[in-house]
């Protein structure tokens, strides 16, 4: 038997959500390295995560950079759904980044705060917020590279968000195991080791996802027969 899935496209809708999608990581990471510069003189970026923005008087400035970003995010995953052709669990991809967002939510909802020393803690949680946003980012690009494989339009950019997510994967497992715990060998280095998980890998696939989905907006639908 021969199937036939039929992308639905919604142009207006899809430009908008690419410039959600890219917007999104630019605007979260120009907003906490604002932070880190004008407000916080005993923040350290390479040895603080950028959860620890939170645990200050102006911590509300970081709850709302999470906001913005989760919300801008649920934006771009809803229209890049309408941007691929429709395969076989295709929503996998899309839902796990809707997830992601909910993680940044509950990094909001659940900030850090300060010990009497003035050392950030987690109250009891805030590190699931972590674990949600991390793990389903990076599993979100893995299953969008499947998708993208089977529609021509985004065949090229397959492998490339496949090792991406990979990578991320990677990237999670070292956070939570060597980075971030208190007597983990590399808790010095977890500001910067979450850092570059974001900027070199996360981030940057995210916004070429985001530029790839503005420059097909409008284009034909797409028939995929199986």
């Amino acid at each position: 038997m021969v199937t036939t899935s039929v992308l639905v496209s919604r142009p207006g809708f899809q430009r908008w959500a690419a410039r959600a999608g890219a917007a999104g990581p630019l605007v979260f990471t120009a907003g906490f390295v604002a932070q880190e510069a004008v407000l916080r003189d005993d923040y350290s970026p390479i040895a603080d995560p950028i959860s620890a923005l939170e645990a200050d008087p102006s911590g509300w400035i970081q709850q709302l950079n999470f906001l913005a970003f989760a919300a801008l995010l649920l934006i771009f995953a809803a229209g890049l759904h309408r941007g691929i052709a429709a395969t076989r669990f295709g929503w996998a991809g899309p839902a796990l980044l809707g997830v992601a967002a909910v993680g940044l939510i509950l990094a909001a909802v659940f900030p850090l705060r300060e010990d009497p020393a003035g050392e950030p803690y987690d109250p009891g949680h805030h590190v699931i917020s972590g674990i949600t946003f991390f793990s389903c980012s990076a599993l979100a690009l893995v299953m969008l590279s499947r998708r993208f494989a089977a529609d021509p339009r985004w065949r090229g950019l397959a492998r490339y968000v496949g090792v991406v997510g990979v990578v991320g994967l990677g990237c999670f497992v070292m956070l939570g195991r060597f980075a971030m715990p208190e007597d983990a060998p590399l808790h010095d280095v977890a500001g910067l080791l979450q850092r570059f998980t974001l900027l070199a890998v996360t981030f940057p696939a995210l916004v070429t996802i985001a530029l790839r989905l503005r420059r097909l907006a409008g284009r034909p639908p797409v028939l995929i027969r199986s």
